[in-house]
């Protein structure tokens, strides 16, 4: 007997099992990772979206923290063809519902043919499908969440000091992994919240400013779009992900929704100037569309979305897939050090 619904947007209403008691709603999305479930579940990226595991067995390696990329689990939900207890376990314990057992391979199939869509989950022994029903009704878009920023920033300027050049990330729900990469590096970091104002980041007078990746529509981050209108052409920025259309945006270009976005550690991307294909880890469910004053040196090669942007005479560089490959292909790594060098 069932103890667990998911109501989709397309009407349809699933039965599962309760692996995780709660109620959640959501952007249904899927990732085709068969590895590093925890850092995608811990990956700030995924707030306010309901992550549903292509790969059919999560959680056969355990959980370790070592491995969590932030404080805490941000999707709303889970949704697995079978989760072990070891996963179950800490899911509950962080208070997030997780359902499993039912075919996730017709849910990915369905979230390709209709796009990423909203949804509602009824988990445990009290659930019913009227109560995963409204939970739909009640779930707002991505766009709606115009304040996402606030849920994953840091409230107030952190500092890692360091003997190398000055760096102000500005956080727009910044993984740990990125934050490594550049300590890694010696740099002197110096992370921002994401409304942080001009002149805060003039004070600071970094050598570089970096706009992290993280949750929802880039047209929402419009502190972070102004930071980079200003300050572009005076100070070197780089950005990932989120980042890349930030910066776009900022320099005349423009930003679209996909229609199931990119998510997995397996998406090759062609390097323009090469003609080199890498393998790369990606999270977003937008896209630059329109590159304005900056040059598209990176394409998806499934589809030919923009994967890189730069601009020299300006000393901007971006990336769209998260080159600091936790988890995922190292074929990238050398991102961290192409920025640096343009200071």
């Amino acid at each position: 007997m069932a103890d667990a619904f998911l109501a989709l947007e397309t009407g349809d209403v699933l039965k599962a099992r309760s692996r995780s008691p709660g109620l959640a709603r959501g952007e249904l999305v899927f990732t085709t990772s068969y590895t590093g479930y925890e850092e995608s579940l811990t990956d700030p990226s995924y707030e306010e979206q309901i992550l549903t595991f292509s790969y059919p067995l999560i959680g056969n390696y355990g959980v370790n923290p070592n491995r969590f990329e932030s404080s805490r689990i941000h999707p709303r939900a889970i949704i697995a063809r079978q989760l072990t207890d070891s996963i179950s376990g800490w899911l509950s314990n962080e208070s997030i519902p997780a359902i499993d057992t039912l075919d996730t391979r017709e849910l990915v199939i369905a979230i390709r043919n209709h796009g990423a869509m909203k949804c509602g989950i009824s988990s445990g022994k009290d659930a019913t499908p009227e109560s995963a029903i409204e939970e739909l009704e009640h779930c707002p878009s991505m766009d709606d969440h115009s304040n996402i920023g606030s849920l994953v920033s840091v409230k107030k300027p952190v500092i890692h000091p360091g003997t190398g050049p000055h760096v102000c990330l500005i956080d727009c729900g910044v993984k740990k992994s990125i934050i490594d990469s550049f300590l890694k590096r010696n740099v002197h970091l110096t992370i921002l919240p994401y409304d942080t104002t001009i002149m805060t980041v003039i004070d600071a007078n970094p050598d570089l400013l970096f706009i992290s990746n993280g949750p929802g529509n880039p047209k929402h981050f419009t502190a972070a779009i102004s930071l980079v209108n200003e300050l572009s052409g005076k100070t070197p920025i780089a950005g990932i992900c989120l980042g890349q259309q930030i910066i776009a945006l900022a320099l005349g270009g423009k930003t679209e929704k996909m229609r199931f976005g990119h998510r997995g550690v397996n998406q090759p991307v062609l390097d323009l100037p090469t003609n080199k294909v890498v393998m790369t880890t990606q999270n977003h469910g937008y896209s630059v569309s329109d590159p304005g004053e900056l040059i598209v040196s990176q394409l998806n090669v499934n589809d030919d979305t923009i994967e890189g942007l730069e601009n020299s005479n300006l000393s901007i560089l971006t990336r769209q897939y998260h080159p600091e490959a936790h988890p995922g292909p190292h074929d990238t790594l050398n991102f961290f050090d192409d920025v640096l060098s343009m200071i």
